[in-house]
């Protein structure tokens, strides 16, 4: 057993990123190290758990809770929103019809006093929140469940990294962490690591890495995260990294000068990808019940055209932008088969969660077989003991 030290990138893929507690089993078995990490949705989540110290069984330990009811804890991240602030309501579009309807013979302070009683009767729908949240958000679900969850999770075993910034979280750990997301109202890739945005919380930079499009409400960057590369982004909506790089690995071995700036100096580590593959399939994996991927609603709004096409709008988004630079690095990634698991699939049974955890493991195993004697004899340079 040999001490090898990687950086790692990790692709997105929502809940197909439980393979990737499969693939680190293998990882630390051998006893190989990281360096850098580096991910963008689901891949944000994975690389943070490790860059704060998570092992694979933690990791492990951490997909299988489960809520009382028993389904997994990943469930409850499809969160109904609760409450949206007054301003959102005031500037809604549910508000701006309201008030142009003139009711004859009402005069207008009753009008509005009515208007607002409606809309808080509305409010008191589960559904209508979601179209609300929908509409005026960009997504159907909230995405707090998500956040107390990483929030109590950095905390544990008294690791007390829950509300640190990006620039505490690498003085506490040690460890280089980037994640990506995707501003909208710039059009422009974020890279959130210490250099770029150290005043930015760790759970806030995942968070927004996460934030599916039309799944997850956007998140909009708030004063108090401080600039991002030397700029005041305030108010900028944001939304998952998938959006513009779901496979960022071009920034861990790029010598560009704009990636050194974003990434640091290159320090010649050999970086692993590890890529989710919906082609290949998962050994022993049953059928879903549902395989239709569909951002879940209350109801059954999933088998409406549109929404269909969202989700397959969803999907194209996450796995296309990388191809060229995965195809030109292919030595170096491994890819993870998930093929028949979705996107949005938090309620997957034990057993398809179990194979895909096995799955993950096996292709690691037989890519790192390979791997390590091609970097012996073509890249000795590549392979640094930790």
């Amino acid at each position: 057993m040999t001490d090898y030290d990687f950086n790692l990138v990790f692709e997105g893929g929502g809940a197909k990123g439980l393979v990737f507690v499969g693939a680190m089993q293998e990882f630390e078995a051998r006893g190989y190290t990281y360096g850098r990490l580096l991910g963008t949705s689901a891949g944000a989540i994975t690389a943070t758990l490790l860059a704060a110290g998570f092992d694979a069984a933690e990791l492990l330990a951490a997909v299988n809770e489960k809520l009382p009811n028993g389904k997994s804890r990943f469930s409850s991240f499809m969160d109904i929103p609760q409450d949206f602030s007054p301003d959102v309501i005031k500037n809604s579009i549910t508000n701006t019809t309201l008030k142009g309807i003139d009711l004859p013979f009402v005069p207008e302070s009753v009008e509005e006093r009515l208007d607002e009683k409606f809309i808080d009767a509305l409010m008191k729908i589960p559904l209508y929140r979601q179209i609300f949240s929908f509409i005026e958000r960009g997504g159907l679900y909230a995405g707090q469940a998500f956040v107390d969850w990483l929030t109590e999770k950095l905390d544990q075993n008294n690791r007390n990294l829950g509300q640190t910034t990006l620039a505490e979280f690498n003085q506490k750990t040690g460890k280089d962490l980037t994640v990506v997301a995707s501003d909208t109202t710039a059009s422009q890739i974020l890279v959130l690591n210490h250099r770029t945005a150290p005043n930015c919380p760790v759970v806030n930079a995942v968070r927004m890495s996460m934030s599916i499009p039309f799944v997850w409400q956007e998140v909009r960057w708030q004063a108090e995260w401080g600039l991002y590369r030397g700029q005041d982004i305030s108010g900028h909506t944001v939304v998952d990294g998938g959006v513009l790089s779901n496979f960022p690995i071009e920034l861990l071995i790029s010598r560009r000068r704009e990636v050194i700036d974003l990434m640091g100096q290159h320090d010649d580590k050999f970086a692993v990808g590890l890529l989710i593959d919906e082609t290949l399939p998962v050994p022993g994996a049953e059928s879903a019940e549902d395989d239709d991927d569909l951002p879940r609603f209350s109801v059954g709004f999933q088998s409406l055209t549109t929404i269909q096409r969202i989700a397959r709008l969803i999907n194209t988004m996450m796995r296309g932008h990388d191809k060229m630079v995965i195809d030109a690095y292919a030595d170096g990634v491994c890819r993870l088969p998930a093929q028949g698991y979705g996107t949005t699939d938090f309620e997957m049974s034990q057993a398809r969660s179990e194979a895909l955890i096995r799955a993950g493991q096996t292709t690691m195993r037989q890519f790192l077989e390979h791997l390590i004697p091609f970097l012996q004899k073509n890249y000795p340079n590549k392979l640094p003991k930790k």
